[in-house]
């Protein structure tokens, strides 16, 4: 019953990201120069210094690649962990795409660079810098991630001409326990 609910709520949700992403793909490709960048804290994990993701995490990963499939990704981002890597793994192999390590110790570099890049971007993170980085975007950081069981939030953020013309928080999959 529980998957099922997940996958009711993946279902919803990916019902609204498929609206907001295929406008930001028309988007992208026309000549106005908008492009979005999606952030996202890593998916459920396991225990220990650089742990896997958990079986609800890696589901929660599928989800995120299902729901990003068609929203015109054109390069993704992950911190050099093990739960970072995982979550993004399976959009990057539906794109075929390779994911791009960045430094979390670094977030103002890989918001310039993002910013300078100019295209439509997913960026896997943690608890204590997605907020951060969305905030260097010029966008809302919204609450403080809930460390304990928050990994349903995701940033999409639209920018134009230099700056973010909107930026929305989204749920995706079911809220951990």
């Amino acid at each position: 019953m529980k998957h099922f609910a997940l996958y009711l709520t993946g279902l919803l949700a990916a019902l609204m990201i498929a609206s907001c992403a295929a406008s930001s793909e028309t988007s992208r490709m026309s000549d106005d120069g908008t492009y979005t960048i999606y952030l996202v804290r890593h998916a459920e994990k396991q225990a220990g210094d650089d742990p896997s993701l958990t079986d609800a995490g890696r589901e929660r990963a599928e989800l995120l690649g299902e729901l990003l499939s068609n929203a015109g990704v054109e390069k993704i981002w992950s911190s050099d962990y093990r739960r970072t890597r995982e979550t993004a793994a399976p959009l990057a192999a539906h794109l075929g795409l390779d994911v791009e390590i960045y430094d979390a110790s670094d977030l103002p570099a890989l918001a310039d660079r993002l910013i300078a890049d100019r295209l439509t971007s997913l960026v896997v993170g943690h608890s204590n810098t997605t907020p951060q980085l969305a905030e260097l975007l010029g966008a809302a950081p919204g609450e403080p991630i809930v460390e304990a069981n928050e990994y349903d939030r995701l940033y999409v953020i639209e920018r134009r001409d230099g700056v973010t013309v909107s930026d929305k928080i989204r749920r995706f999959g079911q809220r951990a326990d």
